[in-house]
């Protein structure tokens, strides 16, 4: 097992919220869909306490203000809570005042709940690119000091492909925020994914470990996401193209048995527990 402690992080949101059904969910109605949620939340909580491992829970204000009891049990077992925003919705598709609405709605439903700060945040489906980058300001301004959104590579809904690889600061007119982006393998000119979601699902298992052990080996902690609906094959199918249907629900009925795995193999904490161990403490 490596000594360096990677970062472990869980996306809280429904399976019928995610972005790829947009255009077949309307947010109007989430509140007529079967919910899921927590069921699913609290199978990834007992896994990770079975393997002594905390994680950053980056949570919908949505599911927050649904089901507080959620958000209190995932701080009562030692984790760290942090903004997903409020309503799921690509940041690149907010104006600046929306998004800065929508974040902020979302810090102050969980600190409501927690009792605690809120420090960082991840947005729907990593949606801050390169046009929207604006939208790092408005985070500094509204409190937050790190955030977990940039994806360092191309593909057709999300990515910064000349991104900071590893954990760095970003230094805005607003001031100064912490970036850890997900982790990517650097091969020739361009990066790979290797960490979470589809990429976990999708793809052999060896792939994800061989990329863990790349970024170790350039002395850097990776970081990893899942979302409860990941473990979750049971779920309802959504009437929705190939592809999405492929990216979805494929590999359902095994992340979670290779979610164990991997956290025996690496050790992982929250987010805020591995940048300060590399040196770029996060202020509380």
């Amino acid at each position: 097992m490596s000594t360096i402690v990677n970062a472990m992080s869980v996306d809280v949101e429904d399976y019928f919220q995610v972005s790829a059904f947009d255009s077949v969910v309307s947010r109007g109605n989430w509140d007529q869909y079967e919910s899921r949620v927590v069921a699913n939340t609290r199978r990834l909580l007992e896994l990770l306490a079975r393997t002594k491992t905390t994680s950053t829970f980056f949570i919908l204000g949505w599911v927050a203000e649904r089901h507080p009891s959620l958000v209190r049990e995932i701080v009562a077992q030692g984790h760290e809570v942090a903004s997903h925003g409020y309503h799921h919705q690509l940041a690149y598709l907010l104006t600046p005042q929306q998004f800065r609405e929508d974040v902020r709605s979302a810090k102050a439903t969980l600190e409501a709940l927690t009792g605690q700060a809120v420090l960082g945040y991840r947005a729907p489906s990593y949606s801050i690119v390169q046009s929207n980058l604006w939208a790092l300001d408005v985070l500094i301004e509204e409190g937050y000091v790190y955030d977990a959104s940039i994806f360092p590579i191309r593909h057709d809904r999300y990515g910064i492909p000349d991104a900071t690889r590893h954990i760095h600061e970003l230094k805005r007119q607003a001031g100064t925020l912490l970036e850890f982006p997900v982790s990517t393998v650097r091969m020739g000119n361009i990066n790979l994914p290797v960490t979470g979601g589809g990429y976990f699902r999708l793809l052999p298992y060896q792939w994800t470990r061989w990329g863990i052990r790349r970024v170790n080996n350039e002395g850097q902690p990776a970081m990893f996401y899942v979302h409860p609906w990941e473990i979750d094959p049971d779920q309802p199918r959504m009437d929705v193209g190939r592809l999405t249907r492929v990216r979805h629900y494929g590999g359902l009925s095994t992340t979670e048995q290779r979610l164990a795995k991997l956290l025996q193999q690496f050790r992982f904490a929250s987010v805020s527990s591995v940048m300060n161990l590399t040196g770029v403490p996060v202020p509380a």
